[in-house]
């Protein structure tokens, strides 16, 4: 079927590249690039589908939208507001196109506390030659538990696995174990196996039960020597009593590369914590993203107007 797309505010230049590819490859829908709220009111009165965020009053102004595609994996708190979650569009997002990358990144973490590299490289700024560093962790004989064994955590468990680590994976959706996965398990057992993991690494997304996950009780019942690996959303983890946990010794460590709050504040405990890396929310960073981002948006485009299934369909209730 033939049917209207519409970029909503903020129009970037990108975006003017990906409407005229969209008009390429898909030439029988009209691609609208709305510059204003005001244009976007009006575009989206005979539209069936949309890129972006709305809002309830551009929701309203939309009786015909199908499809939502928004522009992240994860977008911004707000996004699925209430009017949304109950209304027949459907919402696709991007999960999928950061998998490599951000699994590549747990990693650069995971061997970092193997190898003993969160005592080296600070010895390194401080201009100090320490042999006597930690004990190295033998791979081989470790297990990690990863919560969330979508692309990202399946990806992460193929990793790990080629380096010999036993594999535990908790999620609620993935009903057989993927690659690299031994033993997989739903949310309710996850008490039953956190206490098990040399790592737990969250790749869980943002969802209601998802956060402040990871809070005073559930580090409670990590190994005392275990290392935490937050790589999901920074909701999932509540800082303080993670950095309650560095300082008593509750935990081995941990590495966060998603924060509560973003950028972390200058004065947070957390910066001069024991055993603690950190980086400012980059996992994703990589190359070929955008055309990614785009494929993905055009692969859909043409299953719409061909009345197939869309790609990345979200559960609207649990955000992802």
């Amino acid at each position: 079927m033939s049917y209207k797309l519409v970029f909503l505010p903020a129009i970037g230049d990108r975006h003017r590249e990906w409407a005229a590819e969209i008009r390429q490859a898909v030439p029988d829908i009209e691609v609208v690039l709305a510059e204003s709220r005001e244009q976007a009111l009006f575009a989206l009165a005979d539209a069936q589908a949309a890129f972006g965020a709305l809002d309830p009053e551009l929701l309203a102004a939309a009786p015909q939208l199908q499809w939502l595609a928004a522009p992240a994996a994860g977008p911004s708190p707000g996004f699925y507001f209430d009017e949304l979650i109950a209304s027949d569009v459907t919402v696709t997002n991007q999960r999928g196109i950061y998998n490599d990358h951000i699994a590549a990144h747990i990693l650069s973490y995971v061997l970092a506390f193997a190898r003993g590299l969160h005592f080296y490289l600070p010895a390194q700024v401080r201009n100090e030659w320490l042999k006597d560093g930690p004990d190295t962790l033998h791979l081989p004989e470790a297990t990690v538990v990863i919560i969330g064994v979508g692309g990202i955590g399946g990806e992460t468990a193929r990793h790990c696995a080629h380096f010999g680590m036993h594999v535990i994976a908790i999620d609620p959706r993935v009903k057989e174990s993927p690659q690299g996965v031994h033993e997989l398990y739903r949310p309710d057992a996850l008490d039953d196996h956190i206490g098990r993991g040399d790592f737990v690494i969250i790749t869980a997304p943002q969802t209601p039960t998802m956060q402040s996950f990871m809070n005073r009780d559930q580090l409670a019942k990590m190994k005392n020597t275990g290392i935490l690996i937050n790589i999901g959303r920074g909701s999932n983890v509540v800082l303080d009593d993670l950095a309650d946990a560095l300082y008593n010794g509750a935990i081995g460590g941990a590495a966060l590369d998603v924060f509560e709050i973003e950028p972390l504040p200058t004065d947070h405990r957390l910066w001069n914590a024991p055993n603690f890396l950190m980086t400012p929310h980059v996992a994703g960073i990589g190359p070929y993203l955008d055309d990614r981002r785009l494929q993905l948006l055009i692969d859909n485009c043409r299953r719409l107007r061909d009345g197939e299934n869309l790609i990345n369909i979200v559960d609207k209730a649990n955000w992802f």
